[in-house]
């Protein structure tokens, strides 16, 4: 499975922008699809993650109500809408598809930048 992130760029404090992950070569629906985001300086953190089901998690508590997870089987691509975006969320966002730890794939990474 190969993944292209899109969507990145520079917006102000309370802002919005829609990151886009565009999968090829797999089974997209069957994947778990996940969004991560690295700041400068930090680890990768799991943000949030949506299954072939449709089932949906927020692993960091500080996005909860701003951000959104979605995805389109039929166009293979799976969406996070980010709102109200604060400084703090600047980060590069990965996306990541998952069925098990052997078959986990990842994306370049899109930037995001929030000026105060």
């Amino acid at each position: 499975v190969q993944l292209v992130e899109s969507g990145g760029g520079l917006v102000q404090s309370g802002g919005s922008l829609r990151l886009s992950c565009a999968a090829s070569g797999g089974a997209f629906s069957s994947y778990t699809m996940r969004w991560f985001r690295q700041a400068p300086g930090k680890e990768r953190e799991l943000v949030l993650s949506i299954t072939s089901g449709g089932t949906i998690i927020y692993y960091a508590d500080s996005v909860k109500g701003r951000f959104a997870i979605s995805r389109d089987n039929a166009k293979g691509t799976v969406y996070l809408q980010m709102n109200s975006l604060k400084p703090e969320d600047k980060a590069v966002y990965y996306c990541n598809a998952r069925r098990s730890s052997k078959d986990n794939h990842w994306g370049r990474g899109t930037q995001v930048t929030v000026s105060s």
